[in-house]
């Protein structure tokens, strides 16, 4: 998770340098703590049995407001916009003329016509002009928000005696406005990590204190801050897919990477629409799981092959001692997807054996995430 450009800064930096983070890698145009000093593995376990505090204020907030905003919104993602309720959420993708993902995006409805989009590295900004013209709406980026994620078994227990919002009842993908340690601010239900986790939403100049509270509470629970070593992690073995580093084609389909749940084509007409319809059948590669006999993570980018015949692509990839397997998140041609298949990866002139295995590779009905007695 790097890049070149860093534009934007976490109000949390100070805090992350005194966790040992150097901030020399970017994502989204925001320095990010990538590494701190204790062990990756060890702020895992955190997330996974106590509870962990990241700041992903590297996503990128967009306020969407105005007599058309949710026009504008069903223009730009292949979702239908109109069903997310008030106090609640979305994920969506977006294409361009092509049917190719070109981001995608979480849209919180905040009330009518007025949504917040959280999208990460890919060209939401630039899709937003060109169709809003002629509509009345407005979709400035949020300059001032941060977001401080605590995830984790524990993170309910953590948070919900300092805020008179009755977590219990706040839905996955529910949020709502309310207060923390007597501040304003926003409460989400969600993340990226594939446990229970909590989003707090809050003004910069509150971002500190709130970070500091946490842990101060969190402490009899064994909270401790964690990396994006560790978000790295957690998201692999939740099959979670990272925009653009699972999309390996340059113009990948939502059909490729399993996400069709993200489009309605019984919508009115939407960007990449037509092209979609087009393309669906024709995919060139599925998402898919491997088990690797290896002892270390493979090298991201490395060859898959069948009977000697290169057959996909490896895009995420994590060593799990949680679960002690090296996982892989890849792509496949279609007809190779099927559980128990075996494959070889051939990493840096290393042959190893692979099997397709089903996903999420932890938690594989998401019941950390969404428990059965949640769903409709």
């Amino acid at each position: 998770m790097t890049g070149a450009t860093q534009l934007r800064q976490s109000i949390l930096n100070e805090r992350h340098k005194a966790l040992g983070s150097k901030l020399e890698e970017s994502w989204n145009d925001m320095a990010i703590p990538q590494h701190y000093a204790t062990d990756p593995y060890e702020e895992t376990a955190a997330v996974r049995y106590r509870a962990g505090l990241i700041d992903v204020t590297a996503l990128k907030i967009l306020n969407v407001t105005g007599p058309d905003a949710t026009r504008l919104l069903n223009k730009l993602v292949t979702s239908d916009v109109s069903k997310i309720a008030p106090g609640r959420s979305m994920i969506s993708s977006m294409v361009d003329d092509n049917g190719g993902l070109i981001d995608d995006v979480l849209i919180y409805c905040d009330g009518e016509n007025a949504y917040r989009l959280s999208h990460g590295g890919g060209a939401t900004e630039e899709a937003l002009p060109a169709l809003a013209e002629g509509l009345e709406v407005s979709f400035p980026r949020d300059e001032d928000i941060h977001i401080l994620s605590l995830q984790g078994p524990k993170a309910l227990d953590i948070l919900q005696p300092d805020t008179p919002l009755d977590l219990k009842t706040i839905p996955y993908f529910g949020h709502a406005r309310t207060t923390l340690y007597g501040i304003e601010l926003s409460i989400a239900r969600g993340g990226y990590s594939a446990e229970r986790g909590y989003e707090v939403f809050c003004a910069a100049k509150d971002a500190v204190f709130i970070w500091d509270k946490i842990l101060e509470r969190g402490a009899p629970f064994g909270v401790m801050p964690v990396s994006w070593d560790c978000l790295d992690i957690v998201r692999v073995e939740g099959a979670l897919l990272f925009f653009p580093f699972d999309m390996p084609h340059p113009d990948t389909t939502p059909w490729e990477v399993l996400m069709d749940w993200t489009v309605d084509l019984s919508k009115p007409d939407f960007r990449g629409k037509e092209a979609l319809i087009r393309r669906k059948g024709t995919e060139r590669t599925h998402q898919a799981g491997l088990e690797v006999e290896h002892h270390k993570a493979i090298t991201p980018g490395a060859k898959i092959f069948k009977d000697g015949k290169e057959v996909g692509t490896v895009n995420s990839t994590v060593f799990s001692q949680h679960l002690m397997k090296s996982l892989a998140m890849v792509s496949l041609i279609p007809s190779l997807t099927a559980l128990g298949t075996k494959l070889e990866v051939v990493d840096g002139g290393e042959t190893f054996a692979a099997y397709v295995v089903r996903t999420p590779f932890y938690d594989p009905m998401r019941l950390r995430t969404h428990p059965l007695e949640e769903r409709a």
